[in-house]
Order: C-alpha cells, then structure tokens, then sequence
C-alpha cells in the first residue's frame, strides 16, 4: 500500500461534517442509550442488577481498551476505508442487539458496538480535520464536540421515549438505516488518508489493550467489589506494569503506536491531561446527578433526560463558537475559563444539595457548568490534535479518546465511592448527603483541570495546524506549545 498519497485535493466541508456527524451522534448516543430501557430489560430477559449494568459499561471498557488500535487501524489502512468499516461493524452489533433473546447476547452485542465504536470515533475526528481547511478547523472541532456532547445527552431520552413508544429493541434498529446512511456519505464526500506509519505496531497494541482493560475493570468493578478488594488492585497493579512495559517498549519499536516524544509537548500533555480530569468531573457527576433527580426529586428516567438536557444539551449552543473563536485567540483562554465555570457550577449544585431540593435550585448552577464544559471540550479536542504532525491526528485522536474514557469510568468510580462513604440510599437525607458529597468532589476535579489548563500554550502565530491533505510525514518543525509559550 502506498501510503504517501490521498485523494486529490477536494474539500467538501458541509458533506464532511454530516458524514462524520452522523457517525459521532450514533456512537455517543448509545454510551448511555439503554439506561433508561434497564426496567424493559430487567422485566423481559431476567436480567440480574449486575447483568444490567454491564450493558453499559460493557460499551464503556471495551471502547477505552479499543480507541487507540482503532486510531492505529486507520492510519496503516486508510482513515476513511477504517471508518466505513466500523460504521458497518456497528450497525452489525446493532441488529445483534436488536434480536437479542437473553441478557448475555445483549452484553457481547454491546461489547460488540464498543470495538466498533472505538474505531469509528477517533477517526471521525481527523477526518473532520483533514476535510477542513485550517483556519476553520477549531470551529469544525467545535462542532463535533457539540454533536458528541448532544448525543450522551439525549441517550437518557431517546432511549426513553423509544422505550416507551415503541419497545426496547428499537433503540438498536434505529441505529441501522442511519450507520449505512453515513457509510454512503463517508466513500462519497471524504478524502481518504493515512498515517505515517506504515505497519503496525502489533507489541504496542497487545500492552496497550491489555493494560486499558485492566485499567478500565478496575474502575468498573470498584464500585460493586470496593476498592480495597483483591480483584481491584490486582487489575490497577497489572494495569500500571503493563502500560508501563507499553512506554518502554515504545521507545525501542522502529514504528510505534504513539511517538512518546509528543507527551513531551506541551501542548498535546496538557490537552489530554484537562480531558482526563474533564471526564472525571463530567461523567461522574451525571452518574451522582441522575440519581439525584430520581432519589432526590422523586423523577421517572425519562423526566431526568429531560431536566439533565439544560445541562448537558449546552455543548450543542457554545462549543461551535467557543470553537470558532479559538481559532482567532488560542485554545488556552478557552480552556481555563471552561474550566472554571465548570468548577463554579458544581460547587454551586453542591451548596445547594439539601433535603427538600427542588428542580429551579439545579437551574443555574446546571446552566454555568455546562457554558464551562462547552468551552473547554471542543478547545481541548482542538490543542491535542493541532500539537502533532498532521498525518498523526488519528494517533493524537485515539489518545485523547483513550485518556478521556478511562477518565469516565473513573469518575463514575470515585464519585460513587465518595457517596458510599458520606451517604446511603437507607432514606433521602443520607442520599442527599452522600450526593453533595460526591458534587463537592466533582468541582475539586474541575480546580486541577483549570490549573494543568493555565500551564497550556498560548495562541500559536499561525493557524492551528498545518495545511489539509498532508499525508503524515513528521513535521521537522515543532507544532504549538513546542516553543514552550
């Protein structure tokens, strides 16, 4: 394979958003999808409380064990060519799901969406970036955050409403007409791509996906085994040797999976450092939040979509013109500010977490954390991808991707511990407790996030990345942040 062309130039930037929107909405739609179809489920497959919640995580892990061989997929064997493929794959794992006459099916065909989802999703984003010209990618990024962040939020609701109007198996039909939709579009209108390396790094991929999964099922299995059990540190032990044996092994490889060199830029380390407290602070907080509504404010599943969206539905009205006007003054301004109101929104919910809670209380400090969160994730995105050569924004993506999710599961993890040992659901004033606990710890993960932002670099003097269609030669130059500014 030739991997020092692509396609002729030829920029079709609203085709390019679509076919990579489509793909970006369905993936993350379905991270949370079926959390309010676990009643249905539980009702019709018999399934068990821990059998229900695997049908979440089970998406979660293997996406976070995945993220980075699917980056590396598109790279050696072309971006689009990889990223129809998974879309395809997808829609397989969703008529599986779909059919599916016992829980356990259900579980592998979730596994199933996960791997494939963990190859479409990184990709799209550098897709997105090489089908954009430079001056307008940190507003295309911006877009794409906003499509993410819409489809986690709606999840919750699609889910219920399809639930309710329809039954639970369709929340997995309808993802099919759609995947072959923006499969079509993708060989269409995108320009195909490749990284600059042109085998695989097949040692890499083995310690890095072992190492994420051990990582990631210890952050799932914490909150039901605790963190002092045998089976949880084994997994963080074996985890942390075997991602440390992924580094070593990286700097001896002739083509790795990640250039190591790129952590020390500064720019590209700070990014994935803020997304990694980001998700914790996020996703760990919507976990406390819908309990919350339910326990709390006595609301049904779908009734928390619902009143979660003034949330969570902000990337979608601030992340394209926080985007946009990174490009005119720099991701860290955006960054830090995001960051902060983040932190303020949360403490905010926290302080005003009591028994008697009503819905208007939540209004405000809901509607400044999400401004926050819109700021700081598109920008975020765009810094990571922008801090590397060109050809290696599939590499940047995957990481950033890998780093983010296991950020959401640890999240999940940490704030559930902290409700466990402030609160309890034996009345709601202990939950209440437990959950402004947990809030309070939410906005400390969001204070580090600002912090490791502040150190980020500033506006580099000339656009955010280099020019559309480069095919992955390293750049000898250094990219923004290298300068140490």
């Amino acid at each position: 394979m030739n991997t020092s062309t692509v396609t002729p130039p030829r920029l079709r930037p609203g085709w390019a958003l679509v076919a990579v929107g489509i793909g970006v909405f369905l993936t993350s739609l379905d991270v949370v999808v079926v959390a309010t179809a676990l009643p249905s489920l539980q009702a019709e497959l018999g399934a068990s409380l821990s059998e229900l919640e695997w049908t979440i995580n089970g998406y979660n892990l293997v996406f976070a064990c995945l993220v980075l061989t699917g980056a590396a997929l598109g790279d050696r064997f072309g971006r689009r060519r990889m990223y129809v493929l998974g879309l395809g794959l997808f829609a397989l794992a969703s008529v599986l799901a779909a059919m599916s006459t016992s829980i356990d099916t259900l579980i592998l065909a979730r596994f199933a969406q996960g791997a494939a989802a963990a190859v479409a999703m990184p990709l799209s984003m550098s897709l997105l970036a090489d089908n954009f010209p430079p001056e307008k990618r940190g507003a295309a990024m911006g877009i794409w955050g906003a499509i993410a962040g819409v489809g986690i939020a709606g999840g919750p609701v699609v889910g219920g409403f399809i639930t309710e109007g329809l039954s639970w198996e369709w929340i997995f039909w309808l993802n099919v007409p759609f995947a072959i939709i923006a499969m079509a579009l993708a060989y269409g209108v995108l320009r195909e791509s490749y990284g600059g390396r042109p085998k695989l790094d097949l040692g890499g991929l083995a310690l890095a996906g072992v190492g994420l999964f051990a990582l990631t099922w210890a952050g799932v299995q914490a909150p039901t085994v605790g963190w002092g059990s045998w089976e949880v540190i084994g997994a963080l032990v074996l985890g942390a040797v075997l991602m440390a044996a992924f580094v070593k092994w990286e700097t001896r490889t002739s083509h790795p999976m990640i250039p190591l060199a790129y952590f020390r830029n500064r720019g590209f380390a700070t990014a994935n450092i803020v997304g990694f407290c980001q998700q914790i602070s996020v996703i760990g907080t919507l976990f406390i939040l819908a309990q919350l509504m339910q326990t709390g404010l006595g609301l049904d599943p779908l009734q928390t979509g619902l009143r979660l969206l003034v949330w969570t539905g902000m990337p979608f009205l601030v992340a394209p013109i926080a985007g946009s006007l990174a490009d005119k003054f720099g991701t860290r301004p955006f960054m830090v500010a995001g960051m902060l109101l983040q932190t303020a929104g949360l403490a905010w919910m926290a302080a005003v977490t009591a028994p008697g809670i009503g819905y208007g209380q939540l209004i405000g400090p809901l509607i400044v954390s999400g401004v926050g969160i819109s700021m700081c994730f598109p920008t975020m995105t765009t810094l990571a991808l922008s801090s590397v050569p060109p050809g290696d924004t599939g590499t940047a993506a995957g990481a950033n991707n890998a780093v983010k999710e296991l950020g959401s599961v640890f999240g999940v993890a940490i704030l559930g511990a902290v409700f466990a040992m402030y609160g309890s659901y034996a009345s709601p004033a202990s939950a209440i407790d437990g959950f402004q606990a947990a809030l309070y710890v939410g906005a400390i993960g969001s204070v580090f996030g600002a912090i490791v932002a502040a150190f980020s670099p500033g506006k580099r003097a000339a656009g955010l990345s280099a020019p559309a269609g480069d095919t992955g030669t390293p750049d000898p130059a250094p990219v923004e942040g290298a300068t140490g500014r």
